[in-house]
């Protein structure tokens, strides 16, 4: 089961990204992320509302659920950000590296081990990642400033210590709980940014006008985050993220495909080599 809902989040979170760009890109970050969480909290609510009071209670996991929004909230922002001014490929490239983020902090602070195979696969999926999402491995200036890197370097690290919190936060309360709170505490400082901003308005304006858009990035990327959230409970944190953040060779793929792309010979050895590594590690987990 773990390895099947971190293939679920791996597939929401591909066509979630491009989503997130286009919303960013005609609404603005903070206006796209308030879509997002809003869908997210409204959603939740009728699965979760029985253990909110939980949560307030000794042991409830208000500390683990209440960091993870904050890291969460500027991760967000960062990554929001990198995809609206960025070209998402190149984004991309550098978000495959949350998983070795993940994968430190998963071994340091809950001592979570990983057999030499498994490690070598997650590593495996890195690698296979970055040779299928980076066109070129030249390093010039142009490729050094290009636009959104440095975000996108920022809201990786930040995004990989988000799914290791995540995990954390899925086992000490639920998927879904650690879901709905995070959605339901950054859309609320989402609106009242905008508010303040004088950008309030703007919510049912887009909405009205984009409805579609917002409709499917809402389901795309809350149903991303329950799957990674519900996969982190059967399987160790390292690997469902690094199936998960395969959805950058998945994307690859769906070119080829899909929109008739040409790729190099790397770039189809990079997309074996994440296929082979997500298959052994579906067999050796038991899944």
């Amino acid at each position: 089961m773990g390895i099947a809902f971190a293939l679920l989040a791996l597939f929401s979170w591909g066509i979630g990204d491009f989503l997130i760009q286009r919303s960013a890109r005609r609404f603005g970050d903070w206006i796209a992320l308030f879509y997002i969480t809003a869908f997210g909290t409204v959603g939740l609510l009728p699965f979760v509302w029985r253990d909110i009071p939980r949560v307030f209670e000794s042991g409830g996991g208000l500390p683990i659920l209440a960091g993870t929004t904050i890291v969460l909230l500027f991760a967000a922002i960062l990554d929001f950000e990198a995809l609206r001014i960025g070209k998402i490929s190149v984004m991309e490239a550098v978000y495959a590296f949350e998983v070795p983020v993940t994968l430190v902090l998963s071994r340091y602070f809950i001592n979570e081990r990983l057999s030499a195979l498994e490690t070598a696969l997650i590593l495996s999926l890195v690698v296979g990642t970055m040779l299928v999402s980076t066109r070129s491995f030249s390093i010039n200036k142009k490729a050094v400033l290009e636009k959104g890197v440095w975000y996108a370097i920022f809201a990786t690290l930040g995004m990989g210590a988000v799914n290791f919190l995540f995990g954390v936060g899925a086992r000490e309360t639920t998927p879904l709980l650690i879901n709905w709170f995070t959605s339901a505490c950054i859309a609320v400082i989402s609106l009242a940014y905008l508010a303040v901003r004088g950008r309030a308005s703007e919510i049912t304006r887009y909405f009205r006008e984009n409805a579609p858009l917002v409709t499917s990035v809402g389901v795309m990327d809350n149903l991303a985050w329950v799957a990674y959230a519900y996969s982190v409970t059967y399987i160790p944190i390292a690997i469902a993220t690094g199936i998960s953040e395969s959805y950058i060779a998945l994307a690859a793929g769906l070119g080829i495909f899909v929109n008739k792309e040409r790729l190099k010979p790397r770039q189809f050895t990079g997309l074996a080599l994440c296929v082979v590594a997500v298959v052994i590690l579906s067999w050796i987990t038991g899944a």
